[in-house]
């Protein structure tokens, strides 16, 4: 039998050679060729391959060809035998031919002369899409890279896939993907592709259905599959009369009225069934998110203490073409608590410090998240376990908790720990920093080479760096180099650059007014030392951290606005000490655009000139996140034929005002742009000398040219912000906002000065005012300024607002920022303290989104809607009492602290 197998395996293989090699010329001249049936299969001869040539080639090498082939010239052979099946093998593995024969042109003797008639692949020479938008084909051609490959079958089948997996992923889970071949004529043996997409309808989520979930609710676990909701529905009172008693209302009042007892658990499932008011969440279904879904309804069973809970199924079937249903059976197991905690492996802290430490009891329930938080790092309090150790130097610390003992509904936690050696940190290095000069970086660095290593220092540094703005908060990645022999660490700071000059642009023609527009310039990474040399400059020269601000403002004749600054961060070099000087000059005139070429059309103006100049210091006490600025600023109020706009009994003559301003500050929030914890607090002071008490002259009866000729009061600024995220999320974050501002006078001898006070109302900005002299607050829902006491314009002396937001983010891109928001404020404003009612509050509700781009800023919009009709005291046109302000857009540019 095997002498047989081998003869048959013997004669098949020199069949299948005779199929392949050939006597012929095919595309190749040469004298006549053998027969050839001259040559003897029974028998395997000896060739010299004498000549091996190629042909059929359109763009391979010849030389390359043969060579992938494995046949050399003088090489000596069998025919038939392995090296002409091998070099068949070889070129077929190559996936470049797509039909290969190898021929025998003549025989001389012991001499052979092969040839290789070959077939080459057409290659891909462009790729096309139809059915696309431009930003999906675009995105499109990046997960299809086979322009310039060779048409094959595979290459075609996974392009296919991965833009049908494209679409499915933003849930089309029926898109079709048809591809066409066709005949590129401009190239050599190239074809087109092109990818013909019907993406079909959206498959959104009917409804989800959870089974075996006993102890937690259906909504709650709802909740817990953030990508994956249902789509919202509303059936009303028809709808549920039927549903509930499998009849038919008459009327909609029958169904109002229908008072039959219907069980809670009844009400409750048809509620969660037919009421779905889920507006703002998509409802597609995409797999991937479902996959990531489930994994969170199994986290978050296990921070309610079912350690052993699991989703044993889950199903996904057609409700129509474009929706889906949705199912899920779980299996709880057991609710678990706590019984034994013990620690091992601790010499440094006794267990008693660790459980305090810990923060979890005998007795609590079990939950896993909550153990992982207070053992390694938990955010909100900073003061968990590994941060005990890592703060004092201990940075190989590790600790591993270990369910030694589950019985019944109770579980035994053992943490051992190792605690390593105390490291040094021996190097601190930075990279990445092209623009920024290396000392404006190193000197936010806290933790420093040759202090003990601690891990507080460390988040703080990276907070620090964050909050330069010269670098992308979310791509500060510290690289630590530990080496446990020497109990050492080296770290490095990798940062990632991203400009953030801003520049403010926006103008046009306006007709009678002239030019009307913003020119704004803000260089904040700006270095005077570095003017003279021109390899720093980028388009300025930069690099020393110190902040140069630009602007030019104008609405036409009727107002223009000049003012600059210039800020030294680190004043001295040494410490962070913040000098500033800033000078401005604004002019606001009344134009009769009647006459509005005749230069006589200016009817008054009112125009102020100042500077000031700055300090500012940290503090470390009470803690270092603290800041003391002190300023001391000059300004000129020039009134020119300006009328009773202020109240004032003049309307030409000039007042000067000479303040001492300071503001303490905390601020600890974790990133400028879309903070997400911490807080920002300041309180804010501005003292003027008491000029009356000097002057025993002036009092209430002096002409207002000599009670104002020098401004006395003093006035009081309070604002708090806090961030804190929710929903488990970094993403969702809410915001609360308090602001106040008090204007005061020293005694009554002169009174409240009419400058200097509070405009209440609409985006919180003067470019479409062009109010001066005043403190423009905003309030959404609420037209701009409209929410200024009915005295001469002067606006109030006191004002609160209170602001409540939750934030979504949508993008965390450095170049384009993105995120929006719901709000819900309320404020007032009080031309007197007898009027002052911290309770009696405008209020007012919306939604709103921001973008944050670097060379503009923060820009937003907002529509609001004020609830509450305007006051008496705040009207002019007193035929608009008790009518509410109602829906407001706004809109703004830069943080809005106000």
């Amino acid at each position: 039998m095997k002498k047989y197998f081998i003869i048959l395996a013997f004669l098949l293989t020199a069949g299948s050679l005779h199929a392949q090699i050939r006597l012929g010329q095919s595309r190749y001249t040469s004298p006549k060729p053998v027969d050839i049936l001259e040559l003897n299969y029974s028998k395997p001869q000896q060739f010299r391959i004498a000549e091996i040539k190629a042909v059929g080639l359109a763009t391979l090498d010849e030389i390359a060809i043969v060579s992938l082939s494995g046949l050399k010239v003088d090489d000596m052979i069998s025919v038939p035998g392995d090296a002409i099946s091998n070099a068949l093998k070889k070129l077929w593995g190559q996936g470049i031919i797509g039909d290969v024969k190898i021929l025998v042109t003549k025989i001389e003797g012991d001499d052979i002369y092969l040839l290789l008639d070959l077939t080459e692949r057409p290659r891909f020479s462009r790729v096309e899409f139809s059915g696309v938008n431009k930003t999906q084909e675009s995105e499109l051609k990046d997960k299809v890279k086979i322009r310039g490959r060779v048409v094959r079958d595979d290459v075609l089948n996974t392009s296919q896939r991965n833009i049908r997996q494209y679409f499915v992923d933003k849930g089309f889970l029926n898109t079709e993907v048809k591809v066409i071949q066709e005949r590129d004529t401009t190239l050599p043996n190239s074809v087109k592709l092109k990818f013909d997409v019907d993406t079909k309808s959206k498959v959104k989520i009917n409804e989800i259905r959870i089974d075996g979930n006993e102890e937690i609710s259906d909504k709650k676990v709802k909740g817990k599959l953030k990508g994956t909701k249902e789509h919202p529905r509303l059936h009303f009172f028809r709808e549920v009369y039927s549903r509930l008693t499998n009849t038919t209302p008459k009327s909609a009042k029958e169904a109002i009225v229908y008072r039959n007892p219907v069980s809670d658990e009844e009400v409750i499932t048809y509620m969660n069934k037919n009421f779905k008011l889920n507006f703002f969440n998509g409802s597609k279904f995409v797999t991937k998110d479902f996959r990531e879904d489930k994994e969170s309804v199994i986290d978050f069973y296990n921070t309610k203490g079912f350690r052993d809970a699991e989703i044993l199924s889950d199903t996904v079937y057609k409700y129509s073409e474009s929706t889906v249903n949705v199912g899920l059976k779980i299996e709880e197991g057991n609710k678990y608590y706590y019984r034994d905690i013990n620690f091992t492996g601790n010499y440094i802290y006794s267990d008693s410090v660790l459980l305090a430490k810990l923060g979890i009891e005998k007795g609590d329930v079990y939950n896993k998240e909550k153990l992982s938080k207070r053992l390694n790092y938990d955010p909100q309090k900073g003061d968990d376990i590994s941060s005990l150790y890592q703060d004092d130097g201990y940075l190989f610390f590790n600790i591993d908790p270990v369910e030694i003992n589950v019985q019944n509904d109770s579980i035994d936690i053992e943490l051992r720990i190792l605690e390593g050696p105390q490291v040094t940190v021996n190097s601190v290095s930075i990279e990445g920093n092209e623009r920024t000069s290396d000392h404006v970086v190193m000197r936010e660095i806290r933790i420093l080479p040759g202090q003990k290593f601690n891990r507080s220092l460390l988040v703080r540094t990276i907070r620090e760096l964050s909050q330069l703005g010269y670098f992308d908060p979310e791509n500060i990645e510290p690289d630590m180099r530990p080496n446990f022999e020497d109990a050492t660490v080296d770290i490095v700071f990798k940062l990632e650059e991203r400009p953030n000059d801003q520049v403010e642009l926006s103008g046009g023609w306006g007709g009678l007014f002239g030019f009307v527009g913003t020119v704004g310039l803000v260089f904040n990474n700006f270095s005077i030392k570095n003017i003279g040399n021109f390899e720093k400059w980028r388009p300025l020269p930069v690099g020393d951290g110190q902040k140069l601000s630009l602007r030019v403002q104008a609405n036409g004749r009727s107002f223009q606005n000049y003012s600059a600054s210039l800020t030294e961060p680190w004043f001295g070099g040494k410490k962070p000490n913040a000098l500033s000087l800033s000078v401005n000059h604004s002019v606001q005139r009344m134009v009769d655009f009647r006459n509005i070429q005749d230069s006589r059309s200016d009817q008054g103006s009112f125009s102020i000139t100042g500077a000031t100049l700055g300090l500012a210091k940290r503090v470390t006490w009470p803690d270092d996140y603290f800041m003391i600025s002190n300023s001391l600023q000059f300004q000129i109020y020039n009134f020119d034929r300006f009328g009773d706009r202020f109240g004032l009994s003049y309307n030409t003559g000039k007042s000067s005002s000479l303040t001492f301003n300071t503001t303490i500050s905390r601020n600890n929030v974790d990133n400028p742009i879309y903070p997400r914890l911490g807080s920002n607090i300041s309180l804010a002071t501005s003292f003027t000398p008491p000029y009356s008490s000097l002057n025993r002259n002036i009092n209430r009866e002096s002409p207002d040219e000599e009670r104002f000729k020098w401004l006395e009061y003093h006035k009081w600024m309070f604002d708090a912000t806090f961030y804190t995220p929710v929903f488990g999320s970094n993403k969702w974050v809410i915001s609360a906002r308090s602001h106040m501002g008090f204007l005061g006078s020293y005694g009554n001898r002169i009174g409240m000065i009419p400058l200097e006070r509070f405009v209440l109302g609409g985006d919180g900005m003067t470019f479409n005012n062009f109010a001066l002299g005043q403190e423009i607050v905003g309030l959404r829902g609420y037209e701009n300024q409209v929410l200024t006491p009915n005295q001469g314009g002067r606006g109030g002396v006191a004002y609160n607002k209170h602001v409540m937001e939750l934030r979504f983010l949508v993008s965390p891109n450095p170049s384009a920022t993105i995120f929006l928001l719901g709000f819900a404020e309320a404020g007032n404003n009080w031309g007197s303290y007898a009027e002052y009612n911290p309770f009696n509050l405008y209020k007012s509700a919306g939604v709103g989104a921001r973008i944050f781009m670097p060379a503009f800023g923060l820009l937003g919009i907002d529509w609001g809607y004020g609830f509450d009709p305007l006051e008496q005291r705040f009207l002019i046109d007193q035929t608009q009492r008790g009518i509410r302000s109602g829906p407001q857009f706004h809109f703004t540019i830069g943080q809005q602290f106000r």
